[in-house]
């Protein structure tokens, strides 16, 4: 009996470009695939970006936890490539450690409203997974939508854990 073949996902695609500027301010989480390092948070995740000064791009990451206090991680984001790149490397490690590789994560934007009301954001290995929107809840049509694009490239919809406003 031959072994069947599991199909892979054609490799991860990106929106075309990003209007850095366009996309600072707070992006509230919708629903994401659970991670270890998002482990304590239960309710109100957002990430707020924020252009300094230097052209570099600070992240803030907040939730609440089970106690109602609050986490935060505040970290730099880069692009990759041109300027208008939808390919994009996260870290929350200090700054002294910003030579090492391993401690950047990608951060790829592969859909996003023309109006930058929502976007989708994965990795190559789709590993990891976020839907956030500019308002913490996302009308129903809309997700529906996202999770039928996301299932045509290759995501397990059941992995998908929606977030507590």
């Amino acid at each position: 009996m031959a072994a069947a073949a599991w199909a892979q996902p054609a490799p991860l695609a990106t929106v075309p470009s990003v209007d850095v500027p366009r996309y600072m301010g707070t992006w509230y989480e919708i629903a994401k695939y659970p991670n270890w390092f998002q482990k304590k948070c239960v309710s109100s995740t957002s990430a707020t970006y924020s252009l300094q000064a230097d052209g570099q791009v600070q992240v803030l990451n907040r939730c609440k936890t089970a106690k109602g206090e609050w986490s935060e991680a505040l970290g730099q984001a880069r692009q990759i490539g041109r300027a208008n790149s939808p390919r994009l490397q996260v870290r929350f490690a200090p700054s002294w450690l910003s030579f090492i590789p391993l401690v950047w994560g990608n951060y790829w934007i592969i859909d996003l409203d023309p109006q930058y009301q929502w976007v989708v954001v994965s990795e190559p290995s789709r590993e990891y997974l976020w839907i956030l929107s500019r308002t913490p809840e996302l009308p129903a049509a809309t997700y529906q939508s996202l999770q039928g694009k996301l299932a045509a490239n290759g995501f397990d919809l059941q992995r998908i854990q929606p977030s507590s406003p």
